[in-house]
């Protein structure tokens, strides 16, 4: 399968603090949806915002689609390419209507008002979403909010997705929503979860990143079920 991420080595630090990647190597190859976990404050959101661009790491190298991506005007592509679900929504979501929302994608792309709507309603219908089309996006649960930001996202026809704690605060209905959602997508994904039974569900690959490092991960229990099985 292709590789569509590389990155090796990556080491990042704000300023005034000590590094938060460090030594830092992962790949994502189409068709894997790989889990990463690791304690609060490990890096997993700084990890998701190197692989866009939006953050430059002090040294390392990023591959994205067979590129190596260096400056700003490199990483253009991959932002078309890969969809960032934030962590909070609202740092997505700014239009007053969730059409609006949903189209400003598409229009960045250079669609006309009717292509855009087409797609709103296509990717809307596509998520079970229809009946939000027209509704105040800022009066929308947080658990709705989720869902729309993930619309807005599956509106630009990404190759890749980033999913930045996709259950967090979610009641058990809409992350079952979710994962029936993502597991239907044939998309590559990179998922930042705390939430292991969420996890379970959707990774295809896990890594724990802790001390500025990736390794491979398995849960506990999963150690003692090969115990006990030998």
């Amino acid at each position: 399968m292709p590789v569509l991420f590389e990155v090796s080595d990556l080491v990042f630090a704000y300023p005034r603090r000590p590094p938060v990647l460090s030594g830092a190597s992962m790949t994502l190859a189409a068709g894997e949806r790989l889990a990463i976990t690791g304690p609060n404050g490990a890096g997993k959101s700084t990890l998701m915002q190197v692989l866009v661009g939006l953050l430059r790491p002090q040294a390392g190298r990023v591959v994205a689609f067979g590129a190596e991506r260096r400056e700003e005007a490199d990483f253009h592509e991959v932002r078309r390419r890969a969809g960032y679900v934030f962590q909070d929504p609202d740092d997505q979501l700014f239009c007053p209507t969730v059409a609006e929302d949903v189209a400003f994608g598409p229009l960045n792309l250079g669609r006309s008002r009717a292509e855009a709507l087409a797609v709103v309603d296509r990717v809307l219908g596509d998520l079970g979403l229809s009946d939000f089309r027209d509704r105040v996006t800022h009066k929308l649960s947080g658990g709705e909010k989720r869902l729309v930001s993930l619309a807005c996202v599956l509106a630009m026809d990404p190759d890749v997705l980033l999913l930045d704690e996709p259950s967090n605060a979610l009641d058990e209905e809409t992350t079952a929503r979710m994962v029936e959602i993502l597991c239907g997508l044939p998309l590559a994904m990179v998922i930042v979860s705390h939430d292991a039974h969420f996890r379970r569900k959707m990774a295809t690959r896990s890594l724990r990143l802790d001390k500025g490092a990736l390794a491979p991960y398995e849960p506990a229990c999963r150690h003692a079920g090969a115990a006990d099985r030998a």
